[in-house]
């Protein structure tokens, strides 16, 4: 069920809400957190679908904040969708315009569930320090994509510059299953250090540098990056021992092939993770990621990715 609000305040949309809740039970109280989803009018629709699926493992109040850089003058619109058209949550979309854009803060602050944590979301392009946005301020975790921006590599540096605990990136979501199968690899005999790694894939995917740094963080060995075009990700990564690399290619973007010395090639299904995973797993999480911090921070310095 989708209520359409034109032409609104938040008091109204407050009201509605009760309303909601107080006639037929619409909308369900059993909420872990609130979602503050701040994006650009085209992106709407995507991010609302992607934050459905994600409200199935995480019931919580999402409110979108979409930016209508068409309209001048100070206006807002709204919608609540319940039911079926919210997953399990209630999604409450705040078309704004004008003058109340530079007041995102003081539109979402109305409808935040109380005594829950808030965690904000940018799903393309972000502000200078997400940290220091008015949205950003107010939440525990700040999730950004960069592979979603105009220009993600120069993204990724501009959140290295104004990281602060409690951010993360979905670029760097996206390598859990690379970091697993990589430290799985080395947590076998010979147990041998690493005296360099080869990382390769895609020219201008975050994902590439945020490995390379990993690695380079956690090894403490040299790391070269390979970038290539018109491939999907990260597509190869090769970790030199005495005894021979370890290799792991994952060339189709679905299938990783691992392959070891004196061990059998073996493959793993390792596909591409869709929006609405790698937002899930930021979800199970409120405290501050601080691995992915110290991989921002010092290991792109070390892979000369700063």
């Amino acid at each position: 069920m989708i209520i359409d609000l034109p032409d609104t305040t938040t008091t109204a949309v407050t009201r509605t809400l009760v309303r909601l809740r107080d006639e037929g039970g619409a909308v369900a109280l059993g909420r872990v957190l609130t979602l503050v989803v701040d994006a650009e009018a085209e992106d709407v629709e995507q991010a609302i679908e992607a934050a459905n699926d994600a409200s199935r493992e995480h019931p919580c109040r999402v409110i979108v904040l979409a930016r209508d850089a068409s309209r001048t003058t100070a206006r807002l619109d709204a919608e609540i969708r319940v039911g079926g058209d919210a997953g399990a949550s209630e999604v409450i979309l705040l078309r704004a315009s004008g003058e109340m854009l530079a007041h995102s803060d003081t539109l979402v602050m109305p409808l935040l569930l109380p005594d829950a944590p808030i965690v904000a979301w940018w799903p393309s392009e972000l502000p200078e320090h997400p940290s220091e946005h008015p949205i950003g301020a107010m939440a525990q975790r700040r999730i950004t994509d960069s592979l979603a921006c105009s220009d993600p590599l120069s993204t990724l540096r501009r959140l290295r510059e104004g990281h602060r605990a409690g951010d993360t990136d979905l670029a760097w979501t996206r390598l859990t299953a690379w970091r697993g199968l990589l430290a799985a690899a080395l947590d076998q005999p010979p147990y041998e250090p690493v005296t360099h790694a080869v990382v390769s894939g895609h020219e201008t995917h975050p994902s590439v540098p945020l490995l390379a740094a990993w690695l380079a963080h956690a090894l403490r060995c040299p790391v070269d990056v390979v970038r290539e075009k018109d491939v999907q990700g990260i597509t190869r990564v090769v970790l030199e021992r005495e005894s021979g690399p370890v290799v792991v290619t994952r060339p189709d973007g679905r299938v990783a092939t691992i392959q070891q010395p004196g061990q059998p090639e073996r493959t793993t299904a390792m596909p591409m993770r869709s929006l609405r995973e790698c937002l899930s797993e930021e979800l199970r999480r409120l405290d501050p990621d601080e691995v992915y911090g110290e991989v921002l921070v010092d290991g792109l310095e070390r892979v000369g990715a700063a």
